[in-house]
């Protein structure tokens, strides 16, 4: 996959976040094994959380922006739900959203 320059695929989550890996995982579906960093970051409080502005764990950043963040939504180390085009919601983002969010951030050529 070819990256525009300075694009950085940041995953941010307090320790032992059990929706950690299903979104690295689900990040990983989509680069389709292209060696793209993702840089995992833990956050382990509220002041953490406030310097990183995280919309709770896990919050994924594209070039340090959360594109999945709700309007008005505040820094916070709690569970974070993402809610799919059918209403259901789940702890990560869907493949289709990290695609969507990933080619939109510049990433070209993201699996289909």
């Amino acid at each position: 996959m070819e990256q525009r320059a300075g694009v950085r695929i940041s995953v941010l989550a307090v320790p032992g976040c059990p929706n950690a890996p299903l979104v690295c995982e689900r990040i990983a579906a989509v680069l389709a094994g292209r060696a793209v960093p993702v840089e995992v970051v833990e956050v382990p409080d509220e002041t953490a959380a406030a310097r990183w502005d995280m919309k709770g764990s896990p919050t994924v950043l594209l070039n340090g922006a959360d594109p999945f963040a709700v309007p008005g939504a505040r820094p916070s180390i709690s569970c974070r739900l993402y809610r799919n085009v059918d209403g259901t919601s789940e702890g990560a983002p869907s493949v289709t959203d990290l695609r969507r969010a990933l080619a939109a951030a510049g990433l070209s050529e993201v699996a289909g």
